[in-house]
């Protein structure tokens, strides 16, 4: 299973057992702390996306893409992308 596979299903677990059983969580171990870090943690070269030229102002946005005759690609979110508010 690739990485980024392995820390969405570990993300989604740990949002899924703190939902439902909260009470009944144990702390992570010291001794496996660092590996559980290591599997949640982005890798280099994973997020591309943060290697985009953002802006966020539209306005600036949208004269930009109109001189570049460019498409404006508009990310708004509300929520955790998960479903785990």
């Amino acid at each position: 299973m690739k990485t980024r596979n392995r820390r969405i299903l570990a993300y989604g677990l740990v949002c899924l057992v703190g939902g439902w059983a909260i009470a009944a969580v144990e702390p992570v171990p010291a001794d496996q702390f660092a590996k559980l870090h290591a599997l949640i943690k982005p890798q280099p070269g994973e997020e591309k996306w943060s290697q985009v030229p953002w802006l966020t102002n539209l306005w600036q946005a949208r004269q930009r893409a109109a001189a570049e005759g460019k498409p404006i690609l508009l990310w708004e979110m509300d929520g955790h992308p998960l479903g785990c508010t």
